[in-house]
């Protein structure tokens, strides 16, 4: 009654699964440009800090918004570190975000042009800041860092998997002649 599909050729099963793949390739670039865009928001809110005093607004954030108690040993540790913060500091600490920002948009729009090089960066940077990482999450472990952690070392794992498979292709092309 109803005409038969065609049969599926090998190169489109291919090129589906190859989607399937890339479709993770293209999310990981999406979080890599969303963990950017966080990173500049970051950035630009440490400038904005620079001619503003630092331990004046972190007591009435501690004290009056939070309600912690302003003779607790937590409220004097955190204003002693925060007496710390010059304008020098806080400028070195907005260029490293900035500096951080950067590589993600590049890894990010990299991902989502496709390019191979942005795998590879993606994979070399990813694999470099992890015993950062894990050093963090011995310190003190937060369901943050434990979440961020676990997302990085899951990208990790995929692209290496994915940059893999994409070798061996080049490779079969090569041996294949085309």
């Amino acid at each position: 009654m109803y005409p038969e599909a065609p049969a599926v050729s090998p190169e489109i099963s291919k090129s589906r699964k190859r989607s399937k793949y890339q479709r993770w390739i293209l999310a990981i670039g999406a979080f890599k440009l969303l963990q950017a865009l966080l990173f500049i928001l970051l950035g630009i809110g440490a400038l904005r800090l620079l001619h503003a005093d630092l331990p004046a607004m972190t007591e009435h954030f501690i004290v009056d918004i939070m309600r912690f108690n302003p003779e607790g040993h937590f409220v004097k540790v955190v204003l002693d570190r925060v007496e710390l913060i010059d304008p020098h500091r806080l400028r070195q600490i907005s260029v490293v975000i900035f500096g951080i920002a950067a590589l993600d948009t590049i890894e990010g729009v990299g991902l989502m042009m496709e390019k191979a090089w942005a795998e590879y960066v993606t994979l070399i940077l990813t694999a470099s800041f992890l015993p950062w990482e894990l050093f963090e999450l011995a310190r003190r472990v937060t369901a943050v860092k434990l979440g961020l952690t676990a997302i990085n070392i899951a990208v990790l794992l995929y692209l290496v998997f994915y940059v893999k498979m994409r070798m061996r292709e080049r490779q079969e092309r090569l041996e294949n002649g085309e």
